[in-house]
């Protein structure tokens, strides 16, 4: 089965660091691809499209090559892109589905993004001394305390594929405004979401089971970088919910 791994805001697939290949390890009859949103990553020089709907045509143009069908699972403003793909997509052409800290337009505001946090975010991506950026995006979406390789290891990132201020801000009016088609795109999905989350509250992924009665299953303490803070975690519920089918 090929997985197709999309992640969130300004971020790209370097900053998934170990974990695709825990993926690798743990399901070695499986291919995992990480590819990046327009804007970021090896598409740093491309502009960001500022709605959902453009940056999953931009990403489904990506992974023409890639057989069909296939499984995603994406985080954060990741999982918007792979809720519209899903609603688009052919019948079959998505096998499984696995949404990590996502929202969208069905929840209010202030559970998208937690009050308070809005000006920090600005702030953090107008910033341009890009290792005190990178800390304190560290120290925003994980719960645990960054240590100083890790910071560094994401300095370096930026310092190779910078985001432009413009790109930041457009993903960001595009996750912002984001609200899904009221159609349920999959029969069933899994929803992992983080109670320690600064940024996202979790109802949002308790909206998204009560709407179209998917799966979710919660995380005490870790931050909204769940990859980052508990990949472990992560690839048990994956097992679990795998071995269902």
């Amino acid at each position: 089965m090929h997985w197709i791994l999309l992640r969130g805001l300004t971020r790209e697939q370097a900053h998934w660091g170990p974990f695709p290949e825990r993926l690798r390890q743990a399901f070695p009859d499986h291919r995992f691809h990480t590819v990046d949103l327009p804007g970021t990553g090896v598409h740093f020089h491309d502009p960001s499209p500022d709605n959902i709907p453009a940056i999953r045509e931009a990403v489904c143009h990506q992974v023409s090559h890639i057989p069909r069908p296939f499984s995603i699972l994406a985080l954060s403003m990741g999982g918007m892109v792979a809720l519209d793909w899903a609603q688009q997509a052919p019948r079959g052409e998505i096998q499984n589905l696995i949404l990590i800290n996502t929202s969208s337009g069905f929840s209010p505001p202030w559970q998208r993004m937690r009050p308070g946090v809005w000006p920090r975010v600005i702030r953090l991506m107008g910033r341009r001394e890009l290792f005190d950026r990178e800390r304190d995006i560290l120290r925003l979406t994980s719960s645990r305390e960054p240590d100083l390789e890790l910071v560094k290891q994401w300095y370096r990132i930026q310092r190779q594929r910078p985001v432009s201020p413009r790109n930041a801000f457009r993903q960001l009016s595009a996750a912002a405004r984001y609200t899904p088609g009221e159609k349920r795109p999959m029969p069933e999905a899994l929803l992992l979401a983080s109670q320690g989350d600064r940024l996202v509250n979790w109802r949002c992924s308790a909206q998204l089971e009560q709407r179209w009665l998917w799966s979710l299953k919660l995380h005490p303490d870790a931050g909204h970088d769940l990859p980052l803070d508990d990949p472990d975690w992560i690839i048990r519920q994956m097992s679990e919910w795998l071995s269902r089918w």
